[in-house]
Parts: structure tokens; sequence; C-alpha cells
């Protein structure tokens, strides 16, 4: 069966001028113009791909993809933000709430296809099933996507998550930027390394008295270590 793309945005004449390329290249799109028709939607059917405007009459782009990453069964629908805002830390806070690649306005339409289906040809992240303990204080559990800390779930993003996880793997390894972003990312990446920075500062807020295992080996990258 075809792919089926939701298409969100309040802008008439962009949704349909991306549906009907979406649609020539095989897909089958669904189309809301806020947020609340979008929500009833997917109590209905789960979409294999969400092109996200940012700016919507009656919630915030960011507040959705925040929801998805948050319940189990929407996490793992890749999100593309489509929308005019395109400073840096709009971008970088796109991406740190899981969503998965960025496009701005105005935009190339088979530019936005071609990055459909290069985020589509991704393979899924393949977690390890098995806790992680870390310190005797932090435990990771890749099968639940969950982390406690001393026993308390800690809410991490789906990005967070995965860094954490990949230092986790490999205790006393030392990894650039470039290998943490080739992990999230792949060859797809289109992020300055900076933004492992930002990731990594977020994670250690949330770590509490585990952050002291994230350290930073300073010209090179980051490790974590007990």
């Amino acid at each position: 069966m075809k792919k089926l793309l939701a298409v969100v945005d309040d802008e008439p004449d962009i949704v349909e001028l991306v549906s009907l390329h979406l649609e020539k290249t095989g897909f089958r799109v669904a189309t809301f113009f806020n947020a609340a028709n979008f929500f009833k939607f997917l109590e209905a059917e789960i979409p294999d791909l969400v092109i996200l405007d940012l700016m919507l009459p009656d919630a915030d782009g960011f507040e959705i993809c925040k929801y998805m990453k948050k319940h189990d069964h929407l996490s793992y629908i890749p999100i593309i933000m489509l929308t005019a805002k395109g400073e840096e830390m709009d971008r970088i806070l796109g991406l740190e709430l899981g969503a998965d690649d960025y496009v701005t306005k105005p935009f190339s339409v088979k530019e936005l296809v071609a990055r459909v289906k290069a985020v589509l040809r991704r393979p899924p992240t393949q977690e390890v099933p098995g806790k992680i303990d870390v310190g005797g204080i932090l435990s990771i559990d890749a099968a639940k996507h969950e982390v406690l800390l001393e026993g308390k779930k800690i809410l991490l993003t789906t990005t967070e998550f995965k860094i954490l996880k990949f230092l986790a793997d490999k205790k006393g390894w030392v990894f650039t930027r470039d290998q943490i972003l080739d992990h999230l990312w792949g060859q797809e990446k289109a992020v300055v390394d900076r933004t492992v920075d930002v990731h990594i500062k977020h994670l250690r807020t949330k770590l509490g008295k585990a952050a002291r295992f994230i350290k930073n080996i300073r010209g090179v990258g980051y490790k974590l270590e007990e």
C-alpha cells in the first residue's frame, strides 16, 4: 500500500501544491489546516510521515511535535517541519524536539519531495533490548525507551535519549560531534555540530546528579564515564 503522509499547514495554496506533488510521486496524502483536526485524525489513523507547519491558528508546531514524541504510538513517526521561521535556534529547537528535518518557506517543492523520500529511506532506530546501568544511579532501558534516575523517570526528547544511549553503549569511548550527528541523522544531517552541544547541555540539566557521567573532552567531543 502507498505510504500515507499528513500535511498540516494553514495556507491552502501551500497545502494544495505540496499535496499535488506528493500524490504525483505516489504517496497518499491527508491534509489539515489546524491542529484540532490533525489530532482527531491521529486517533483513527497513523501516517508514515508528517509535514508540519510551525505557525498554526490553534497551536504551535513545536507543541505538536513535543506531543507526538511523548506518546509511544506516535513517537516514531518522522516529522518534517515546514515553516517561514528559519533562524538557527528555531531549527535547533525543532530537531531537539525530535523533528527529522526542517524546510523553510519559500521552498522548492521538488526539494521537499526529495527530503520526504530521504527521511522515509532512513532505517528505523534499532535499539538493543536490555538495560544499561550507569554509576548505580542511572538506568537506561532501551526496550521501554526509558531513563530512570534513582528509580524516578526522567523525560527526555527522542534526540536526548539517542545521544545518552549512544554514549552509554560504549562507556569510556570518546565520540566526536560529527560521529554523534551521524548516529542521529546519518548522511542526511543538515545541522551544525554546535547542535550537539545544545542537546548535551539540556541532557545534563535533566540528568541532575548523573550529569557528571557525561564528560566533555576539549577539542574532541564527548564520552560517558562512571
